[in-house]
């Protein structure tokens, strides 16, 4: 397996090269399979100390399929195109944040 050069990293896949939609589609359907929430997040930096960034509508708590947190991604690329977008995964039951990954890098 190949990673990326020397660069700042964001998150447990920043290490990998980009995710494909096909491999962000698998991780979004992992987050559905396990009961998590899916949200999107926006940011115009993803320095280390950003812990907080904007959140894109509120949770998806009646997502049922990929393609509907998908087109909100895409929604927020169409809008956002200068920012970083992630996914994260809410679980209910711990109320928490389980997963995050980036999904869009901007070309700065």
């Amino acid at each position: 397996m190949q990673t990326l050069p020397k660069q700042q990293r964001f998150e447990t896949f920043s290490y990998l090269p980009p995710l494909s939609d096909a491999q962000i589609n698998k991780q979004i359907q992992y987050t559905l399979d396990n009961g998590f929430f899916p949200a999107i997040e926006f940011n115009e930096t993803s320095l280390p100390t950003d812990c907080y960034w904007t959140m894109w509508k509120l949770p998806m708590f009646s997502a049922k399929s990929t393609q509907e947190v998908l087109n909100e991604v895409q929604a927020c690329r169409s809008s956002y195109p200068n920012c970083y977008i992630r996914v994260v995964a809410f679980d209910n039951i711990k109320q928490c944040q389980v997963m995050s990954f980036t999904v869009h890098k901007p070309n700065k």
